[in-house]
């Protein structure tokens, strides 16, 4: 059994690491309070937009270069993790899924771009040869629309210019506190996802007047929705990461505080042994002096 002193210095520094852990978990309680308002008032607008925009297009054909699906030679695979640790599997998660998509396409004989936002992906692919990689972990430090905005429209200019066949984001997707969707979507080209109805029917498209045309705004929207896309998608990665490093952090004190009460049972244990060889000691020396 360890002695009086290591156990009463093992439990100081699990203290200490539990008021880090502790303090940890409210900071990112906060953070987690306002992602998750900006991840709820996103998505409702991304989704409303998306609809019109499908039921603008739906049997209209292509009327932008967004939709066009080609052969795929190069494909663009956009890595979004956290820039921090501490928060469980949150980027382990993610960066397995990239790595399995990565292999898919370089199996298809396709050329693989990556486009990392945090550098937890960045410094995991970095290390990984014949891999283009471009980072933009700046970007999640004070994330804004207009900065991931401009990466989404490079990407579309390239996509139009036919330099890239596909773009795909690997992130993961907000539920709640507790629960994180390791999602892999399809950015470019457009699908046409259009309402269905509990049957599987296509739903009425509603009655639009438009003005101007049809194919005119189709043209101005579809970026628009494009780059809303993009940014939800930011946004839900956020949440789940302050959620993810809430729970952490939460787990994390909730072990230190259980190993300080065994720690402390373990100290009261030796410190007791250690006063009932004293009393033998005494009582064995004060018998020995009575013979």
């Amino acid at each position: 059994m360890a002695n009086l002193k290591e156990v009463r210095t093992r439990i100081a520094s699990v203290s200490s690491t539990q008021q880090i852990t502790s303090a940890m978990k409210m900071v990112s309680a906060a953070k987690f309070r306002r992602a998750q308002n900006a991840i709820i008032g996103m998505r409702p607008y991304a989704a409303s937009l998306q609809e019109i925009i499908s039921d603008i297009g739906e049997g209209q054909g292509t009327f932008t270069p967004f939709h066009a699906v080609r052969p795929v030679h190069s494909v663009v695979i956009v890595v979004v993790t956290s820039n921090k640790g501490l928060c469980g599997a949150f980027n382990s998660n993610v960066i397995k899924l990239a790595q399995q998509r990565i292999e898919h396409w370089q199996g298809e004989g396709a050329t693989i771009k990556l486009a990392c936002m945090g550098r937890k992906a960045s410094e995991f692919f970095s290390r990984q040869k014949n891999l283009s990689l471009t980072s933009y972990d700046e970007f999640l430090d004070s994330p804004s629309f207009d900065a991931i905005a401009g990466l989404a429209d490079n990407l579309m200019a390239d996509f139009a210019a036919k330099g890239i066949d596909r773009v795909e984001v690997v992130y993961n997707k907000f539920k709640n506190s507790l629960t994180q969707i390791i999602t892999c979507e399809q950015w470019l080209p457009v699908e046409s996802v259009g309402g269905k109805a509990e049957n599987g029917e296509r739903k009425a498209n509603n009655d639009y007047i438009y003005e101007p045309s049809q194919e005119e705004i189709l043209r101005e929207m579809i970026p628009l929705t494009l780059r809303s896309t993009f940014y939800r998608m930011v946004l839900d990665s956020l949440a789940a990461e302050h959620g993810a490093r809430m729970n952490a952090m939460q787990k994390a004190t909730d072990n230190a505080t259980e190993l300080i009460k065994d720690l402390r049972l373990s100290y009261n244990k030796a410190r007791q042994a250690n006063i009932t060889n004293e009393i033998i000691e005494i009582v064995s020396g004060s018998e020995a002096l009575k013979g």
